[in-house]
């Protein structure tokens, strides 16, 4: 199970958006990121179509377009991630069905899969990027 770096470098664009009030290039927030801007502007276009971004081309750049409060971080998820129709977890293909372990595996272990991804769903849905970047705030100010 891996969830790609798109979750978290959204999850960082946004973050940034949300504490700088211009309109921010992606050039800007590569340089935030760390990164190449060709990859920021293509996790902008997966924003863009979940509608939680605006993006003017050139040095128009790209802002919010809700507030940050109202953004979770399941929101972000969503909107980057492509993980098999939804599915976090992936099981293994053709187990022996001659085995009654291999023929009982993926029918009880799904069960168990689907729960935890559901828990981390939940748990993502309970946190906007708003009190992320407050989190961010009081470790920056505690720092100093």
């Amino acid at each position: 199970m891996k969830i790609s770096s798109r979750f978290t470098i959204a999850v960082h664009m946004l973050s940034l958006m949300h504490v700088r009030s211009d309109h921010l290039t992606s050039e800007q927030i590569a340089d935030s990121v760390n990164t190449n801007p060709v990859i920021i502007r293509q996790i902008s276009r997966l924003l863009k179509k979940a509608g939680l971004i605006e993006v003017k081309r050139g040095t128009g750049g790209a802002h919010l377009l809700r507030d940050a409060g109202a953004i979770s971080l399941y929101d972000v998820y969503k909107a980057v991630e492509v993980v098999g129709e939804g599915e976090l977890f992936h099981t293994h293909e053709n187990p022996n069905p001659d085995c009654w372990v291999g023929a009982n595996i993926h029918q009880v272990l799904e069960l168990v899969l689907l729960k935890a991804q559901t828990a981390m769903e939940n748990i993502l849905k309970e946190m906007s990027i708003k009190e992320l970047t407050d989190l961010i705030i009081q470790k920056k100010n505690a720092s100093q």
